[in-house]
């Protein structure tokens, strides 16, 4: 007698660890599903374009801004370069991304060389009027045109000033706000890798 319930519970208990391994893989994949994936497409100074497609296995900090912003962007920059800097050999994991919210002046006036000014491993990107809405639109930010007289063009843009990481399979991680600096953003980078 004994021994029958002493292998009816040890059934019970590979049944049981049966359901708790189907029930886990069900939550995994439905976390994958429900995962929030922004994406963009868009052209570099040469033309060519990138996706979020392409840095798969990678970290990849997003940044919407523009190369005439007086604050933020540049405060940004110089964050994500000391990131860069501090990661040391790890930095071959992550990807800095430049959106630019104002496409044709930044093309005009050199994205490529406002960014190399920063650190040379930050990929400025800048697409026309359809494809730079989609990527905001995408990571549900904002960026909208703003009448300034005393600025080039006399206007200036309003935008989101966060900082974005994506996960190596594309998914959105977290946000860190505008003013975090540079060594949160890196024990968080180097607590991943």
């Amino acid at each position: 007698m004994l021994k029958t319930i002493r292998i009816a519970l040890w059934i019970a208990v590979a049944v049981s660890l049966v359901i708790v391994g189907v029930l886990l893989w069900r939550a995994d994949r439905q976390e994958q599903a429900a995962a929030f994936r922004p994406a963009f497409s868009l052209p570099d100074e040469t033309g060519a374009i990138h996706t979020t497609e392409e840095f798969k296995g990678k970290y990849v900090l997003v940044f919407f801004g523009f190369t005439n912003c007086p604050d933020i962007c540049p405060t940004t920059m110089s964050e994500v370069a000391q990131v860069m800097d501090d990661l040391g050999p790890q930095a071959e994991d992550v990807q800095p991304v430049f959106i630019s919210v104002d496409p044709a002046r930044d093309r005009a006036s050199g994205l490529e060389k406002y960014l190399a000014a920063f650190h040379p491993a930050i990929l400025g990107l800048a697409g026309d009027e359809a494809s730079t809405r989609a990527a905001v639109e995408s990571f549900k930010v904002f960026a909208d045109p703003e009448k300034a007289a005393s600025a080039p063009g006399g206007y200036t843009m309003s935008h989101s000033s966060s900082l974005y990481l994506l996960g190596p399979r594309g998914d959105w991680l977290r946000q860190f706000e505008y003013g975090t600096p540079a060594d949160d953003i890196t024990a968080d980078l180097k607590g991943r890798l």
